[in-house]
């Protein structure tokens, strides 16, 4: 049998691997919710990540019926996760068959109590310095979670998030890297288009690409698009610089 240390050592291991690598965001959410339950004890857990704003959401849960409660419960805009993550703060433990809470969530609170889970508090996940979402842990009922419970679900949460920073911070790292990479392109072609041009129409570089500039922006077409046809030997409709010689076509 698994001791609970070897347990708690695994759950971080799983965590600390790139979700990006081998899994998509819900299942790594899943994941999460998944050693949450078995270290903590509960009967379930979910956790909402919000991406882009409001505009994304990632969900995942120890079970698909709490996987599509929280799904729900983030179109409602109401339920623990989204309270936590709008607060940026911890939602303590509390009754969902409270009056309090039946009127704070009055579609989630008798949905989930409708699955059996009487208890709920919810975790925020931090990126950076926003908080972009809650981990939700479940209950039957019980004595509130003993404060070394709730420090072990932060460690799981923290330990979730420090992947997922470092997945966004790989993924903004290769989108620049593409970004500069174009741009790099982009700039050779243009080069080269503007030696063309100046070899062709007998005119000195810089004219050579005050035509180029010109022409694109008169057809709306960017200048990377131009010099590129240039280059390619593709003729250019309409070219109004004829100096020396035609460059094309």
């Amino acid at each position: 049998m698994t001791s609970p240390h070897q347990q708690l050592a695994d759950a971080l291991l799983a965590l600390a691997a790139e979700p990006g690598d081998t899994l998509a965001p819900g299942a790594f959410l899943a994941r999460l919710c998944v050693h949450s339950v078995e270290l903590l004890g509960l009967d379930a857990a979910g956790a909402v990540l919000v991406e882009d704003g409001q505009n994304s959401r990632q969900v995942g849960a120890s079970d698909p019926q709490v996987a599509r409660l929280e799904r729900d419960a983030a179109e409602w805009r109401q339920g623990p996760a989204h309270d936590c993550r709008n607060s940026g703060a911890a939602l303590p433990e509390t009754a969902l068959d409270h009056p309090v809470q039946r009127a704070r969530w009055p579609r989630y609170a008798p949905r989930a109590l409708a699955l059996g889970h009487e208890r709920v508090t919810a975790l925020p996940l931090y990126l950076r310095d926003a908080c972009v979402g809650s981990l939700v842990l479940l209950r039957s009922g019980g004595s509130p979670l003993p404060p070394d419970k709730l420090a072990l679900a932060r460690a799981l949460a923290d330990a979730a998030t420090i992947s997922l920073l470092r997945e966004n911070q790989l993924r903004e790292s290769r989108t620049r890297t593409t970004q500069l990479e174009h741009a790099l392109t982009s700039r050779i072609t243009i080069e080269q288009a503007k030696g063309v041009l100046a070899t062709r129409m007998g005119v000195p570089v810089d004219e050579a690409f005050d035509d180029l500039r010109r022409y694109a922006r008169s057809h709306h077409l960017k200048v990377a698009a131009v010099a590129h046809d240039i280059v390619a030997g593709k003729p250019l409709p309409d070219w109004p610089y004829q100096r020396g010689q035609a460059p094309l076509g």
